[in-house]
Parts: structure tokens; C-alpha cells; sequence
């Protein structure tokens, strides 16, 4: 019966058709009399069109309905002036919700102008996109506070993370220096922020970074090459700030890295961007409560001042989150949590969240600092359930060099998994040559994945236990070898070995579960996750 009517009105629902004019023709509303702004700034709403009636509100909830109907004034957008030299346009983006555009500054660097409204009719499919579902979809556009993105950059500076600078303005309806596609922006409130990608953006709170990368090049580079590894710490630290900010939506496209050469490495620092779910407002209506469920669309959750769910929290960021977090500790995670706790003081909370338009902090402004407060109080304890829902199953991957993978089963409730990169053939694992190493809980982790990668790699197991961690292995294109003179004596065998049958060593073992197969894919890894 409680899914019952939901479903009904969703049915109905689907039979009529999306709204046509659904979205304001003009984000510019009237002055009141003696109120006018300056010339270069506009009185405006970003969506006056989520305004809604009671009725709708109780099944679909208000979620931030009243800050996108409220007028708030803003710059107009000056593409002379808004940054120094001026901009030109450059390339429509490809997203499927907001409009985007990079534009091209007279200094070399590249900004993204994209609406701060999104459209979101590209995510159904075909048959549903001039349905009412599509009224659905672009309805659930006001879960978002449009403003909160430009409340994170100090936010993100106390918490020692790398951010970009978005700010907000007014395009004119008659505005034509974007070129062809002009007609996207006009009258519309966008956001302006650097894009940062390629040397050429570089700026001096990088410090000494060579580069700026995407998550595709260094997920890339970070497999090919042992001496190419990603910051973990630095990742681990983001993302407990995206946790603290309810940013549910970090998945690995939300990323860009600055490239640093230390002592003969290439590490991967990360820069967050793209911030537009942090403070999410989703399950305050009949059919959004029902969805954002476990068994539903899990990831949707709603910023409160406690944690509700932090596995659906995560959720879009698991691919990322597997690769970039493998190393971290449980203390570690603590340690960040515990400083996180220091560096954002209830000074920096009322400074960021003071850089809301007026009339919107006085709507949400001490609603979202007392959540952010609260949230602060309870990031040790979110930091842990993180870490354990991480630590449940770790992959460890090598590189398309030959590793040496050690497995020590040393006691019953504590396994040792080091890896060693092989510069030659044949050679033995050297201490300085140690390029992985992590002691795992027998009552934390579950399972742990060894993917060989390329190169001819080694899997060494060894010590014998009553229980253990169930080891997963996966070789990879080349010869590989397994050694296993384990045993773990009650649960079953705890090594599996996946592979192709020809081409690889293995000997018979009481511990070893032979899962080898004809087909090439079955040491396959994503590397990239697109």
C-alpha cells in the first residue's frame, strides 16, 4: 500500500506530456521603484519556474524551491571585463544537463561558463523525453541549492584542498560575444570558473606542479608506470571535506590533478571541481523519500546535520574512490578527520556561508551553518565508517611492469600485502623497490583483489593461519607465476586464482583454487571507469 499511490501518479504521470516553456524566458525581473541596481548589475530569480503549490510540494517535496524563486541581485556578465584582457568563446561542452561553454581568456588560461539551471532531458530515454516524466526530472533540478557551490572555495581553502573559484552572473538577454551559440545564455544566470587542464592553467597556488591533468591521463599513466602514483592522503582528505559537505556526486569526471616530480616520481595531486550537489535537499516529499531509498536510488542523499547513509553518500564515487584510497589507514582517516575538526572553525563556517546572496542566507544561511556544525562534530565518526566500508574489499593493482606481489598470512586476525616493482627479469624483490605495502584486519577486510596488470608478475603467498582473508588473484596478459605455500586451516581454500590456462605457473597447493579459464578477458581491470 506505501508504494502503491506513488507509483499510480508516476503511471498517470507518464502518460501525458513534458510541459512545453517549462523554464523562465528571462532570468531578469523588474526593479522595484527607487531600488534599481547599477548598471552593471541585474535584479534576478535562477528558476522561478520550481515554484509550486502545496499539493506538489507534498509529494514532491520544496526542497529549494523558495532560493530559486527568490530575487537576488547580481553582476552582469562583461566578457571585457571580467577577467583581465577579456574573454573569447570557445567550445560548446557535451554535458547532459547544464548548457557549458569553455571560453578562452587573453592570458592563455580557460574558464567553463555553464547555466547554473540544467536541463536534464538528455538522461531519459527517447521514448520518455516528451512525457511528463521529463517534468519529473527537471523538477527534481530544485533538490540543488544553486548557490552552494560559491560557498565551498573558502570552505576548501581552510581544509587544505585545492578548489576552483566559481562566481555567478546575469547574461543579458541581447548579449552576442558568445559567438553562434550566444542564444544558450542569454538571459540566463550562469556560472564562470577556471578550468583547470593543461600546463597552460597552471597558477601559483599550484606551487611547483608541472601539469594539469584529468582522471583519464593519470588513471592511465598511474597503471603504466610504478613510478606514477596518486597522492592518497591528499584524496583521502577531499573526500572527507566531500563528505562534510553532503557532495554526493564525485565520481571520477569531477576531478582534474596537478602533476608533481619528486625525487623520481610522478605524484597526482587532486583538485575537486563541479560542485553543484554540496548541501542536497532530496527526501522532503512522498515520491523523492521513497526513491532516495537503499533499495531505490541510494546515492540521492539529503544534507542533515547527522549522517544518514554514508555507503549511498559515496556511492557514485566508488570507482575512484577504490583506485585513489587503497594505502589509507584507519588512523590515518582519523588524523584527517581530527585536523578537518580544527581547520574549519565556526569563523570559517559563517564566512563561507555568509557569501550567499543576502536574501538566500536569510532563508538557509543558520539552517546550513548549524547542519555544518553538527556534521563537523561527527566527521570522526563518518571518517570511520568510510574507512570500514572501504577496508570491507581492497584491490591492489600493479602496473603494466613486472610486480612481485607478497602475501604474509601472519596471524589469524592480520594478513601483510607488499608489492615490489621487478626492474629485471628474474630479480628478487628489494627493499627500495617497495612500492605498496598495507597490514590488513582479518575483522576489516573480507577480500583482497591482486590485479598483475601486465609484465610478468609474481604472487607470493605465504604463512599458514587458522582463519584468513580470502585473496583474490588476477594475473594478467603476460606469464605470470603464483606461489602459494599458505594454508589457512578452517573456511575453505582463501586463494583464488583467476587467469587464462596457458601461459602462466602454478603449482598444486592446499590453500589455491584454481579458477583459471580459455578466455583472455578474465584478468581484465577498468582502469578508467568510462
Amino acid at each position: 500500500m506505501t508504494l502503491r499511490v506513488p507509483l499510480i501518479l508516476l503511471l498517470l504521470g507518464s502518460c501525458g506530456c513534458a510541459r512545453q516553456h517549462y523554464f523562465q524566458s528571462d532570468a531578469r525581473l523588474p526593479a522595484p521603484a527607487g531600488q534599481e541596481p547599477a548598471a552593471d548589475s541585474a535584479r534576478v530569480t535562477v528558476g522561478r519556474h520550481y515554484q509550486r503549490g502545496g499539493v506538489h510540494n507534498l509529494f514532491f517535496g520544496p526542497h529549494y524551491r523558495r532560493v530559486w524563486a527568490t530575487p537576488v541581485t547580481l553582476p552582469v556578465l562583461n566578457l571585457s571585463t571580467v577577467v583581465p584582457g577579456g574573454l573569447k568563446p570557445g567550445k560548446m561542452g557535451g554535458g547532459f544537463q547544464s548548457t557549458s561553454m569553455t571560453v578562452l581568456g587573453a592570458d592563455g588560461h580557460t574558464y567553463a561558463l555553464r547555466t547554473l539551471d540544467k536541463d536534464p532531458y538528455k538522461t531519459l530515454p527517447k521514448v520518455m523525453q516528451k512525457t511528463f516524466l521529463l517534468n519529473i526530472v527537471r523538477d527534481a533540478t530544485s533538490a540543488a541549492n544553486p548557490f552552494a557551490a560559491f560557498t565551498v572555495p573558502s570552505l576548501a581553502e581552510a581544509a587544505g584542498v585545492f578548489h576552483t573559484t566559481p562566481r555567478p552572473y546575469y547574461v543579458r538577454l541581447d548579449e552576442q560575444g558568445l559567438g553562434a551559440s550566444s542564444a544558450s545564455f542569454q538571459g540566463k544566470v550562469v556560472m564562470l570558473e577556471e578550468k583547470f587542464d593543461g600546463k597552460a592553467n597552471l597558477t601559483p597556488a599550484f606551487g611547483k606542479a608541472q601539469d594539469l591533468q584529468d582522471s583519464d591521463q593519470i588513471l592511465r599513466a598511474r597503471y603504466a608506470q610504478p613510478s606514477h602514483q596518486i597522492d592518497q592522503l591528499a584524496f583521502a582528505r577531499a573526500r572527507l571535506l566531500d563528505l562534510w559537505l553532503g557532495d554526493w556526486d564525485r565520481h571520477e569526471g569531477q576531478w582534474q590533478w596537478a602533476v608533481y616530480e619528486k625525487a623520481g616520481r610522478t605524484l597526482y595531486h587532486p583538485i575537486p571541481k563541479d560542485r553543484d550537489q554540496v548541501f542536497y535537499r532530496f527526501d522532503d516529499g512522498l515520491i523523492p523519500w521513497l526513491a532516495s531509498r537503499r533499495w531505490a536510488v541510494r546515492k540521492f542523499r539529503t544534507f542533515k546535520p547527522r549522517y544518514e547513509d554514508i555507503g549511498g553518500l559515496v556511492k557514485n564515487a566508488r570507482f575512484i574512490d577504490e583506485r585513489a584510497l587503497p594505502e589509507v589507514t584507519a588512523a590515518q582517516f582519523q588524523q584527517l578527520a581530527l585536523d578537518l575538526q580544527q581547520r574549519l572553525t565556526d569563523d570559517v563556517i559563517q564566512r563561507a556561508i555568509r557569501r550567499l546572496p543576502a536574501p538566500v542566507y536569510a532563508q538557509e544561511g543558520p539552517r546550513t551553518v548549524a547542519a555544518l556544525q553538527a556534521r563537523r562534530a561527527a566527521l570522526p565518526a563518518a571518517a570511520r565508517t568510510f574507512y570500514q566500508q572501504l577496508a570491507s574489499r581492497v584491490t591492489v593493482a600493479g602496473t603494466d611492469e613486472a610486480e612481485h606481489f607478497v602475501v604474509q598470512r601472519l596471524t589469524d586476525s592480520t594478513t601483510l600485502v607488499s608489492v615490489y616493482h621487478l626492474p629485471g627479469k628474474d630479480e628478487k624483490p628489494r627493499a627500495d623497490s617497495l612500492l605498496y605495502q598495507r597490514l590488513f584486519r582479518t575483522a576489516e577486510t573480507r577480500r583482497i583483489t591482486l590485479h598483475g596488470l601486465d609484465g610478468e608478475d609474481v604472487f607470493d603467498i605465504r604463512g599458514e593461519v587458522g582463519r584468513g582473508i580470502r585473496i583474490d588473484i588476477f594475473g594478467g596478459p603476460d606469464e605470470d607465476k603464483v606461489l602459494d605455500s599458505s594454508l589457512v586451516r578452517h573456511g575453505g581454500k582463501k586463494a583464488v586464482y583467476f587467469d587464462t590456462k596457458r601461459g602462466n605457473i602454478f603449482a598444486d597447493s592446499p590453500d589455491l583454487r584454481d579458477k583459471t579459464e580459455k578466455g583472455v578477458r578474465m584478468h581484465a581491470y577498468d582502469r578508467e571507469g568510462y
